[in-house]
């Protein structure tokens, strides 16, 4: 079964707690947690005027080997922990992001992946890589640390725990 690498985010509420829940429903629903990053604060992304975001990379070994299925199921999860989207980067309680999957590749109007914006974002590759250094981007062919290495994006992400 492919690896599973997922970032957890948001900025509401108890942004600890959220992810914490977020957790435990996808260790429930979708496959057993095997890695945890620390966790890492960062200024919002993209739309700037809105609460800083705390943000966790996981690992998980899933129960389910269609991907379609997996975000379904993480959509649901998003949705019971009061995730509403209302504007593209806005605030959230959670934000569930499939980052890998294995090394398949995935571009449908739903879903790509790898990410697309993963070698883009500090926020993202720095808790990837503390659980992930050495895997390897389908697209790219480099590793998690060396997309980190090369990333020009100058976001400060701040390890918290």
């Amino acid at each position: 079964m492919n690896d599973l690498y997922i970032l957890l985010g948001g900025n509401l509420g108890n942004r600890k707690e959220n992810l914490e829940k977020a957790i435990k429903l996808i260790n429930e629903r979708v496959g057993g947690i095997e890695k945890c990053s620390s966790l890492f604060q960062t200024a919002a992304w993209g739309k700037t005027d809105q609460p800083d975001f705390l943000n966790q990379a996981i690992k998980v070994n899933p129960k389910k080997s269609d991907v379609s299925v997996i975000l379904s199921d993480l959509l649901l999860i998003e949705q019971e922990l009061g995730r509403k989207r209302i504007e593209h980067w806005g605030a959230r309680v959670i934000d569930i992001d499939i980052l890998l999957f294995g090394n398949e590749i995935v571009n449908t109007q739903r879903l790509t992946i790898p990410h697309p914006q993963l070698p883009n974002r500090r926020f993202a590759l720095i808790p990837l890589n503390e659980i992930a250094s050495d895997v390897i981007h389908p697209v790219f062919h480099k590793t998690i640390a060396n997309l980190l290495l090369e990333c020009k994006d100058g976001l400060e992400v701040i390890q918290i725990k």
